[in-house]
């Protein structure tokens, strides 16, 4: 099956559009008038950036045989104000086959590295691997263009817009998709592993509990559900052995809970990570997915409730992509 994405970045899919508009004045014309305009011919190349042009929705096909620009594309290319261009440009890298579910999926994560990036695209979106190198330069340079990803520690970040962009309902219907893909039982439970004290504390009611019941399992915590009696030991390993997967908020760095991290890893159980703080995260679960929160977001919370709740499927879709396995670190 061919990949769906835009063989061209979101800027340079503008360009028939842009010829269009400032040599035909927007007006509709056909493929090889457009195609004179840029000094092509209308055959392979100039198609194939034609078909880039209408998956960012930048061109349409007002009648047989005629193109012109839409609507979204003369919002960038004539902004009526400085927020219009960019506004433009995400509405066309959101809407992008394939560009746009591989953000949702990295959507407030580092992008990985590459071996990890490229079994993801080709596993989790049917990219073929000899079209990575390809994909990954369209796709980053369209989030670049869109400002949707940003260096942290010479990772690239990318930003969660989702509040934004998306309604409560697109992101509901996503998280049923992705939970159609998974086998979740009512008695399925994940495990929350994080600080007690406030602030943090205060997270597991607010933010993972919901996130847990909208991917469909039971949260249970340590403290809350099963500190009552017995060994605490005893209990914790027994709720991280049964889990089906767990969360860890890495946020303050509290040594409880990378004891149970410790203990989840070394039973090959799938973790989401979560943290607010970059430096929270150990060297060495840097090559696992990690949810990173912006607490100056006003969004955050709605935001991290979705997230969590499309990682833990994803972790039990993908568990590769959530268990620790020290081969996969460089001495």
């Amino acid at each position: 099956m061919r990949p769906k994405y835009p063989r061209h970045s979101v800027e340079k899919a503008l360009r028939i559009s842009r010829a269009i508009l400032e040599q035909n004045a927007g007006k509709a014309c056909t493929p090889k008038e457009a195609a004179a305009y840029l000094g092509m011919k209308a055959q392979g190349p100039f198609n194939v950036e034609v078909g880039s042009g209408i998956k960012y929705g930048f061109l349409e096909r007002p009648e047989s045989g005629k193109i012109k620009p839409t609507d979204l594309a003369r919002q960038i290319l004539r902004p009526k104000n400085a927020e219009s261009a960019l506004e433009g440009y995400r509405t066309a890298v959101l809407q992008a086959p394939d560009i746009s579910e591989v953000y949702k999926h990295y959507r407030g994560e580092n992008l990985p590295d590459d071996v990890f990036f490229k079994n993801t695209i080709a596993d989790s979106f049917s990219i073929p691997e000899d079209s990575f190198e390809d994909f990954k330069q369209v796709f980053v340079e369209s989030l670049q263009t869109a400002q949707l990803v940003n260096d942290h520690t010479g990772k690239l970040r990318v930003l969660d817009v989702s509040e934004e962009s998306s309604s409560p309902e697109d992101k509901d219907e996503r998280i049923k998709r992705m939970g159609a893909k998974v086998t979740v039982h009512s008695t399925d439970t994940c495990f929350v592993m994080q600080p007690f004290a406030a602030p943090l504390g205060g997270y597991y009611d607010k933010i993972y509990k919901p996130a847990i019941e909208k991917a469909g399992l039971q949260a249970v915590r340590a403290d809350a559900e099963i500190f009552a009696t017995g060994k605490i030991m005893d209990q914790v390993w027994r709720g991280i052995n049964s889990a089906k997967v767990l969360v860890a908020e890495l946020t303050s760095r509290n040594p409880n809970v990378f004891y149970e991290l410790g203990l989840a890893h070394a039973l090959k159980k799938p973790v989401v990570l979560i943290s607010s703080n970059e430096n929270d995260v150990p060297f060495d679960l840097h090559h696992i997915r990690v949810i990173y929160y912006e607490m100056s977001d006003p969004f955050w919370g709605n935001k991290l409730i979705d997230k969590v709740a499309e990682n833990i499927l994803s972790a039990l879709r993908n568990p590769e992509e959530a268990i620790f396995r020290s081969g996969d670190i460089s001495a």
